[in-house]
C-alpha cells in the first residue's frame, strides 16, 4: 500500500489517541526505526497489517473495529490531504460517486503507478437503494469499506443502512453489501 495509507492511520491515531500511543502501535509492530512515510511511496501491505495488529493490541479492540473506524476516518483525510478536488469530481451524492469508484481510483493510479485498487460495481436496486460488489486482491478490508461508505454517508449527508450479504470470508469469489440510503434525513450511523 502506499505511504498516504499508513501516514493516515498514523493521524487518526495521533488525532485521537496522541503521539505517545502511536510510538507504542510502532514499536508493537516493528517500526520503531520508522520516523515517517512518505505518501507517494509504495510500502509492503505486511507494514499496513501490523499497524493494525499493533492497534487491535493497543486498544483491545477487533481488528474489524478499528478497520470501520479507519474507513471513516479516510475520507475526510483524503480530502485534507488535497483530494479533495478530486474527491469532488466523483460525484455529488453518495449513490453517484459510489457508481464512480473504479473511474476514481484509475484517475488515482496516474499518480500511484504500483496502484492495485479494489474494485466496485454497484447496481441501483430502487431510488433509494442499491447493491455494492467489492472485490479486491487484498484480505480482511472488507470492514474497511463499510466504514467508508459511513464516511461517504457524512460527507453526502445521507443516512445510510448497510447490510453485507456476500462474504467472501464465507466462500463467496467477492463481498457484496445491501445499502438503503436517504438523503433527505441527516447522517446517522
Amino acid at each position: 500500500m502506499y505511504g498516504l495509507v499508513n501516514k493516515a492511520i498514523q493521524d487518526m491515531i495521533c488525532q485521537n489517541h496522541g503521539e505517545e500511543v502511536w510510538e507504542n502501535i510502532k514499536q508493537k509492530a516493528g517500526l520503531e526505526d520508522v520516523d515517517f512515510f512518505i505518501s507517494m511511496d509504495a510500502y509492503s501491505d505486511d507494514i499496513t497489517y501490523r499497524l493494525v495488529e499493533a492497534a487491535c493490541e493497543v486498544f483491545k479492540m477487533p481488528a474489524e473495529d478499528i478497520l470501520k473506524a479507519f474507513g471513516e476516518y479516510w475520507v475526510t483525510y483524503t480530502a485534507a490531504e488535497g483530494y479533495g478536488d478530486l474527491l469532488d469530481s466523483a460525484g455529488d451524492s453518495l449513490p453517484q460517486f459510489v457508481e464512480n469508484l473504479d473511474n476514481l481510483h484509475a484517475r488515482v493510479g496516474l499518480s500511484f503507478s504500483q496502484l492495485r485498487p479494489p474494485s466496485f460495481d454497484c447496481e441501483h436496486t430502487s431510488e433509494k437503494s442499491m447493491e455494492l460488489h467489492y472485490q479486491s486482491t487484498r484480505k480482511g478490508l472488507t470492514p474497511m469499506v463499510i466504514g467508508l461508505l459511513h464516511g461517504l454517508g457524512k460527507r453526502f449527508n445521507t443516512k445510510i443502512d448497510i447490510t453485507q450479504t456476500r462474504s467472501r470470508e464465507e466462500g463467496s469469489t467477492y463481498d457484496s453489501f445491501s445499502i438503503e440510503y436517504d438523503n433527505s434525513q441527516s447522517y446517522d450511523k
